[in-house]
C-alpha cells in the first residue's frame, strides 16, 4: 500500500478525475491541438508550399510536376536579382519609401509625445484625434487621400488651390511626388500609433532623474539627449522595427492611386511600384505564382536581414555603455 502511494505522489493524492489529469500536461496539449491543427493546415502549410514553388514555373493552370511548369531550381531568383529591371525599379522605389516613412514617421510619433506628454484634458482629447487614422479602415483612407490628390478641379486640393489662381496639377500623375505622396500618407495614418508608444515609454521614465538633472544645471536640450533618447531606446527599437516591416509590405495606396491603363499596377513609368504590388501583378495578373513566390521569399529574407541588423546595432549600442 505504502508503495503504491508513493508511486503516485504526495501533491496527486486525494486528487481525482481532470484535476489529476490535468497536472500531467496532457489536457494541456489536448486542447492547445485544435489551434495547432489549423496553424499547421492554413499558416505552416501554405508557407512552405510557396517555397516550393518559388523554384518552380507554375501558373495555376497546369500541374507543378508536368511541362510546361515543372522545376527551375533557382531561376525565378537568378531572373529577378540579374535580369527583372521592374523588380529592380520595385527595390529602389520601397528602399526609398522605407527609409522616408520610417525615419519621418519616428521624428512625427515623438514629436507628438513629447508634445502631449502632459496629462490634460485637452492633450487627451488630440491623443484620440490622432490614433484616429491608425484604427480606420486603410482603404477607406487611401480613397480619402485619392480625392485630396484628384488631378482635376474636383480635387480637394486643387480645389483649394484654385481659389488663389494656381492651375490644377497632377499630383498623381507626376513622377517625382508619387513617393512623397505615399511617404505622407504613411506619416498621417501611422504617427498616432508610434506616438502612443512614445507615451508609455516617457511616462515610464522616472522623474527623479529629470530632477536631479535639472538640479545639476542642465538644460531641456541636455535632458532630452542625455535621458530620454537613451531611456527611450527600447521603444525606438520596436517602432523602428515594426515601421521597416509595415512600410515593406505597402499594397493599398499603390493598388489603389497608381494603376495603370494596361491593367498592370505602378503608375506612370512604374514610379509608385513597390515590391509587394508587383508580386501581385506577377502572380493575380500575369499568373506567373512560381515568379511571385520567389519575390515574396525575396521579400522575407530582406526584412529578416534588416530586423537582425537593427537589433545587433541596438546591441552594440547597449554594449558600449
Amino acid at each position: 500500500m505504502k508503495s503504491e502511494i508513493s508511486s503516485v505522489g504526495p501533491q496527486a493524492i486525494g486528487k481525482k478525475g481532470f484535476r489529476r489529469f490535468s497536472e500531467t500536461g496532457i489536457s494541456t496539449y489536448l486542447m492547445l491541438s485544435p489551434f495547432v491543427l489549423l496553424f499547421i493546415v492554413f499558416s505552416v502549410y501554405p508557407v512552405l508550399a510557396s517555397l516550393r514553388l518559388s523554384f518552380m514555373r507554375y501558373n495555376a493552370i497546369c500541374n507543378p510536376d508536368q511541362a510546361p511548369c515543372g522545376s527551375v531550381g533557382f531561376g525565378n531568383y537568378a531572373t529577378l536579382i540579374f535580369h527583372d529591371d521592374r523588380f529592380h525599379k520595385a527595390l529602389s522605389n520601397t528602399v526609398l519609401y522605407v527609409i522616408g516613412a520610417v525615419i519621418l514617421g519616428m521624428i512625427a510619433s515623438l514629436s507628438l509625445a513629447l508634445a502631449l506628454q502632459e496629462d490634460t484634458r485637452a492633450n487627451r482629447i488630440l491623443r484620440v484625434i490622432f490614433f484616429l487614422p491608425s484604427v480606420t479602415s486603410g482603404i477607406a483612407v487611401v480613397l480619402v487621400w485619392g480625392w485630396v490628390f484628384r488631378g482635376d478641379g474636383v480635387g480637394l486640393l486643387n480645389a483649394f488651390l484654385n481659389i488663389f489662381g494656381v492651375a490644377p496639377i497632377e499630383w498623381l500623375a507626376t513622377t517625382w511626388m508619387a513617393i512623397p505622396i505615399l511617404i505622407f500618407m504613411s506619416i498621417w495614418g501611422g504617427a498616432g500609433f508610434g506616438m502612443i508608444l512614445f507615451l508609455a515609454g516617457l511616462n515610464s521614465i522616472p522623474a527623479m532623474y529629470y530632477e536631479a538633472a535639472v538640479i545639476d544645471g542642465a538644460g531641456p536640450r541636455q535632458r532630452f539627449r542625455y535621458i530620454t533618447l537613451p531611456l527611450l531606446r527600447p521603444v525606438m527599437v520596436y517602432v523602428g522595427i515594426t515601421g521597416i516591416i509595415g512600410a515593406f509590405q505597402i499594397f493599398e495606396g499603390v493598388y489603389l492611386l497608381f494603376p495603370t491603363s494596361v491593367g498592370s499596377i505602378g503608375g506612370l513609368r512604374d514610379m509608385a511600384l513597390m515590391i509587394v504590388p508587383y508580386l501581385y501583378d506577377s502572380g493575380f495578373n500575369k499568373f506567373r505564382l512560381g515568379y511571385a513566390s520567389a519575390i515574396a521569399w525575396i521579400l522575407f529574407a530582406i526584412i529578416f536581414l534588416v530586423s537582425m541588423i537593427n537589433l545587433r546595432i541596438t546591441r552594440s549600442l547597449e554594449d558600449l555603455k
